[in-house]
């Protein structure tokens, strides 16, 4: 029992070793370390896709960092149900990465196009105060109405080519892309 005991720390401990050097804490998708992970075992074909939040620092800077976390939950969250056999990592700050193994940019243009418009149309409620734990048991004054917000992405995409035949060619081809976009 003892024995059975260790095992089962011993597996939690090395679960959570790995998803700290996997995963990305803030937005839980895989993170940059897991997509050059990635980029080692792709094939000939593949089609990888630059996405930034439009303005984060500006949005950042007016609306501040607990905000502006909210907004990369969220971007990710939709990420993270992105169709079309994408996977979604965390590039890093505000930008983030989808690969796209066997597929080419024809297959995935619309599916990319379908998330930007949900980002997009997407509402946040940003509360003047913080929602009370319980309710009041005296009448106070009510709560200031929620500012509704959207933020925008911008998104680059290329493929496997035979001028860009590396992933960190292809990568800097969709970073190139996605500020042609912006």
């Amino acid at each position: 029992l003892f024995s059975v005991c260790c095992l089962m720390v011993c597996l939690s401990i090395l679960r959570d070793s790995h998803d700290m050097a996997y995963r990305d804490e803030l937005t839980a998708l895989p993170s940059r370390r897991a997509l050059n992970q990635k980029l080692l075992s792709l094939g000939r074909h593949y089609t990888i896709a630059m996405l930034d939040i439009d303005h984060f620092k500006k949005f950042n800077d007016s609306h501040g960092h607990d905000v502006g976390d909210q907004v990369l939950q969220m971007v990710a969250a939709k990420m993270a149900k992105l169709k079309g056999g994408g996977t979604a990592y965390r590039y890093g700050g505000e930008e983030f990465t989808v690969v796209y193994a066997g597929k080419q940019p024809e297959q995935v243009e619309e599916h990319l196009q379908q998330l930007r418009e949900t980002i997009q149309d997407y509402r946040m409620l940003v509360r003047a105060e913080p929602r009370p734990a319980t309710k009041p048991k005296t009448k106070k004054k009510p709560l200031a109405k929620p500012k509704a917000l959207s933020v925008t992405i911008s998104i680059g995409l290329a493929a496997r080519t035979e001028k860009h035949k590396t992933p960190e060619q292809v990568i800097k081809a969709a970073d190139k892309a996605l500020y042609r976009a912006k």
